[in-house]
C-alpha cells in the first residue's frame, strides 16, 4: 500500500519534530534571547515548513533550516513592532567571561541546561523548567517528578522564565570559575530524565527511551565539557542502569524483577564504559552520591546471579551513602539489600520501621517492598494490604499488572 505524499510527508514533519524540535528551540533561544519568542518561532518554523516542503521538498538539513525559518519569522514579527533593534541587542552573544578561553559549546540543549539551572533560580523552577524547555516533559509529568501539581509546576516555569528576561540572565555556557555551583542542579536535572525514561511515572509503557537516550547524551556532553567525578559517576550510573533494558520486560510487556531477569541480555559493552567511568570516580576521592550509585550497580553488573551477587559490599555502600546523603528512599533500598544479605526478616524490620515514620507512606515502592518480604515470609494477609497500597498509589501500567500479579497468587484465606 503506498501512502498519500501529504501524509507521508506529515508523518515525516512528526518524526522531524520529535527528534530535532527540543533542539531547534534551544538554538532559537540562544538566538532570541527570549523563551516565549523562541517558543512561537518554533511554531512558525513548523508551519512555514508544513507550507513550503510539500512543493519543495525536504531540506538536507531540516533543523538548520527550521532554526533559520524560525529566526527570520521572529525578525519579521519584530519589525512589525518596530523593535528589531532590541532582536539585535538580544541576538549579540556575551563577550564577557567567554567559556572556556573563547572555545564555544556547541550543542545548544546542553547550554540550555546550564542557563535554566542558573544561581538566580531557585532550584526547583531550576529543574522544573529545564525538564519542560529542554526535554519537552509536560506539566503534569514534571509534577509527578515533584509530588506537585500541575498548576504549581506551571507558576514556577512562569515565574523561572520572567527572571531569566528580567535580570537578564545570559544564554550561555558559564565561564569554567562558574561551573561548579551549576552542577549539582544540572546533575539532578539530567537524573531526573533518565527516570522518567527508564521508569516512566505513568502511563502504560514502563519505559521511554528517548528520554533516557536523551539524559545519556547529556550526560556525554557534559562529562566532555566538566569531567568530574560526580558528572563521569552519573553518566556511568545511567549507562549501568540502562545496560539491563533489554532484560527489564516480557515479550507481553510485563515487568521482569532483578532476580528473574536474563542478565545474558545485559548490554556488557554498556557495562564495561560504565564501570571504567565509575573506577575514574571513585580513584578521584571526590565522589559522591552518584558516583556510590553506580558503584552499587556495577556490584550488581558483575554478578551472573542474584545469589552470587556481593551483598555485603552492596550493603556496605548503601551505608556510606546514607551516611553521606540521607534520605528514606536510601534507607529503603539498604533494607532490601540487607535483606538480600541477612534474611527477608532482618530486611522487613527496617522497612517497617521506615513506614513508621511515615516519609515514605504516599511511595508506593516502599509498599511494594514491604509486601514483598512478608509474602517471603508467608505473612500473606500483610503482603495482601501492602499490594493493595501500593497499587493505590501506583500511576504506571505495567507496574500496577505486576502488582496485580502478585497479590492474585497470594494464597487465599
Amino acid at each position: 500500500m503506498t501512502l498519500d505524499p501529504t501524509h507521508a510527508l506529515t508523518l515525516q514533519l512528526d518524526a522531524i519534530y520529535r527528534a530535532e524540535s527540543r533542539r531547534v528551540l534551544a538554538t532559537l533561544i540562544r538566538l532570541l534571547g527570549d523563551f516565549d519568542r523562541a517558543e512561537e518561532a518554533l511554531h512558525e518554523a513548523f508551519r512555514a515548513a508544513m507550507e513550503q516542503w510539500p512543493r519543495d521538498g525536504v531540506p538536507a538539513n531540516p533543523r538548520a533550516w527550521l532554526v533559520s525559518a524560525g529566526r527570520f519569522k521572529a525578525i519579521d514579527e519584530l519589525r512589525r513592532q518596530s523593535r528589531f533593534q532590541a532582536l539585535d541587542e538580544a541576538a549579540e552573544p556575551s563577550s564577557d567571561d567567554p567559556p572556556f578561553e573563547g572555545e564555544l559549546l556547541e550543542d545548544d540543549r546542553l547550554r540550555l541546561v546550564f542557563t535554566c539551572c542558573h544561581p538566580a533560580l531557585v532550584e526547583d523552577a531550576q529543574v522544573a523548567l529545564t525538564l519542560r524547555e529542554v526535554c519537552d516533559l509536560t506539566t503534569e509529568e514534571i509534577a509527578r517528578a515533584f509530588l506537585s501539581t500541575p498548576g504549581t509546576v506551571a507558576q514556577r516555569i512562569v515565574r523561572a522564565k520572567n527572571k531569566i528576561r528580567d535580570a537578564h540572565i545570559p544564554y550561555e555556557v558559564p565561564g569554567r570559575s562558574e561551573l561548579p555551583e551549576r552542577l549539582d542542579a544540572v546533575l539532578r536535572v539530567i537524573y531526573l530524565v533518565f527516570n522518567e525514561g527508564y521508569f516512566a511515572s505513568s502511563g502504560e509503557a514502563l519505559t521511554r527511551s528517548p528520554l533516557s537516550a536523551e539524559a545519556i547524551r547529556l550526560g556525554r556532553l557534559l562529562v566532555e565539557l566538566l569531567p568530574e567525578p560526580e558528572a563521569q559517576g552519573l553518566l556511568a550510573l545511567m549507562l549501568l542502569n540502562e545496560s539491563r533494558r533489554a532484560a527489564r520486560l516480557s515479550a507481553g510487556g510485563e515487568v521482569i524483577l532483578l532476580d528473574a531477569q536474563d542478565r545474558s541480555l545485559w548490554d556488557r559493552t554498556l557495562i564495561a564504559e560504565g564501570e571504567a567511568l565509575v573506577l575514574q570516580a571513585l580513584q578521584s576521592k571526590r565522589f559522591g552520591p552518584y558516583s556510590l550509585q553506580a558503584a552499587i550497580a556495577a556490584v550488581h553488573a558483575e554478578a551472573d546471579s542474584v545469589e552470587n551477587t556481593d551483598w555485603a559490599q552492596i550493603v556496605g555502600l548503601y551505608d556510606v551513602l546514607l551516611r553521606t546523603t540521607p534520605s528514606p528512599v536510601v534507607a529503603l533500598n539498604r533494607a532490601v539489600a540487607v535483606a538480600m544479605r541477612d534474611g527477608p526478616q532482618a530486611g522487613l524490620l527496617l522497612v517497617e520501621q521506615l513506614l513508621a515514620a511515615g516519609e515514605l507512606d504516599d511511595y508506593h515502592l516502599a509498599h511494594a517492598a514491604h509486601a514483598d518480604l512478608c509474602r517471603r515470609l508467608g505473612l500473606h494477609e500483610q503482603a495482601r494490604r501492602s499490594y493493595q497500597r501500593a497499587l493505590q498509589l501506583s500511576q504506571q501500567g505495567a507496574d500496577r499488572q505486576f502488582l496485580e500479579k502478585r497479590l492474585a497468587e497470594l494464597p487465599s484465606g
